[in-house]
This record gives structure tokens, sequence and C-alpha cells, in this order.
């Protein structure tokens, strides 16, 4: 099982790195996003108890995010194009295990996007951020928690498309809403009532809570903090609700054919 999960994981990433206007798109769309967004809003936006905090240094955390959801769900687009061209129905007939295609896939894309977000994170210091040893692999937990959440979830919503555009049909119906009531544009406290419960149990909300808290905590405080154990038990919970769906779809189908 692991010698198939690594053997996937590593094809995803070798295609990845081998197709350089992915790469570039996956990087300069959030970048540019939290340049022109950050500049635009400047100073005019202030955080409820975070007024000393620019803009910039507010999305921060939120781009993170989505380069996380961009990499981990694009990278899952690859199931629907090894189904077409094959390769899928050769590894489903192959007698390897389930749970190896569905770590194998899920692993690549986590890789890939953390990757991404690893080389981001190195803007962290001209924000005046900065980030202790303990900070670092809490920091490092978040992005592997929120990068398999979203790639097992990308997994699951790939495994029974046929096309590329109806994938992309969901992600902007159903994926990027998640992104928008996160709290990486806004925070949940000024937010509407129902805007304000619909964040509270997105699990991407959550996730976001644990990229944004390694900077402004180290370890002792945050886990010593009742809502960041919230926040990282609900990023768990759904990393692993997503995958267990995710390994399900797989047999189901199997026990189809």
């Amino acid at each position: 099982m692991i010698r198939v999960a690594v053997s996937l994981a590593r094809r995803e990433f070798t295609r990845f790195a081998r197709q350089p206007q992915r790469v570039v798109g996956a990087v300069a769309q959030p970048l540019m996003f939290w340049l022109f967004l950050g500049a635009g809003m400047g100073t005019s936006f202030k955080p409820p108890g975070m007024e000393q905090v620019s803009y910039l240094e507010y999305f921060y955390p939120g781009v993170m995010v989505m380069m996380m959801l961009f990499a981990s769900i694009f990278s899952c687009i690859t199931i629907i194009e090894d189904r077409d061209a094959g390769f899928l129905q050769g590894v489903l007939v192959a007698p390897v295990s389930r749970l190896g295609i569905v770590l194998g896939k899920v692993m690549g894309s986590v890789l890939i996007a953390l990757v991404q977000v690893l080389l981001f994170t190195a803007a962290a210091p001209f924000l005046g951020l900065s980030l202790g040893l303990g900070s670092v692999a809490l920091l490092l937990l978040a992005f592997v928690l929120t990068g398999t959440g979203f790639a097992a979830l990308g997994f699951l919503l790939a495994w029974g498309m046929r096309s590329t555009s109806a994938f992309h049909a969901v992600m902007m119906v159903f994926l990027m809403p998640l992104w928008l009531l996160s709290g990486a544009l806004f925070p949940v406290s000024g937010a509407a009532g129902w805007i304000n419960v619909v964040m509270l149990v997105n699990p991407v909300h959550h996730a976001l809570e644990i990229i944004r808290a390694p900077f402004y905590g180290g370890p002792a405080q945050l886990l010593g903090s009742q809502s960041y154990l919230v926040s990282l038990t609900v990023t768990l919970v759904w990393a692993a609700l997503c995958l267990g769906l995710s390994m399900k779809r797989v047999e189901r189908r199997e026990r189809g054919a």
C-alpha cells in the first residue's frame, strides 16, 4: 500500500513540475489577489481587535488557504484526465490497495500545495511576522491538515465526474464559497447573523484559524487556547472524514465495476 501511494504521489508531483504554466498559474493568481486587494483596501479596513493590522497582513493567511485550495483541488483534475487516458482503469484492475490509490493522489496533491505555500510563507518577515520553531511546526501541521482536507474533498468530487468542465463548475459553485466564507476576506465577528453561523460551521474557517494562529502565538499559548483546539479538532475531523468518504467511494465504484 505504501509503495503504491508513494509511486502515485511522485507521479503527481512530477506531472506538476513538468507543466510550467500550471506552476505559474497556481502561484501567480493568489499572489496577485493578495497584492491588489491588500493594497486596494490599504488602511481602510480594520478588523475588530486587530486595529494595528494592515489588510495585507490580515489577508495573508487567507491567501495561504487559497493556495492550498487551488493547488489541492486542481491536482485532482488529473483523476478525470487519468480516467480518459485509461491509466486509472489500469490501476483499478491491478492487485493494489484501494487505500493506496486514495493516499497516493491525496499525498501528491498535498505535496504540490506545500511547495507553493511554503514559498509564499517566505514573505512573512516583510509583514513584520516572525515564527519560532514551535510555531513553524504548528503551521506545517495546519498546512498538511488543510491540504489533506481539500485534496480528499477534491478526490471525492472528481471521482464521479466525467469532464473537467463539470469539475470546474462544482469548484466555482461549491468550493470557492467555502473559502469566501472562511474569514479570509472579512472577520466572522462583523458578519450578518446567518453568515456568521455559516462561517462558524464551515471547516475551512477553522483551517484558516489554525493557519493564522501560529503567526501571533507560540505552542504553549495556542495549545492552551480552547478556540485553537476546537479549530484544530474540526480540521482534523474534516480531513479524516473526507479521506474516509473517498476510500468508500473508490470501493463502491470497484464493486459496481
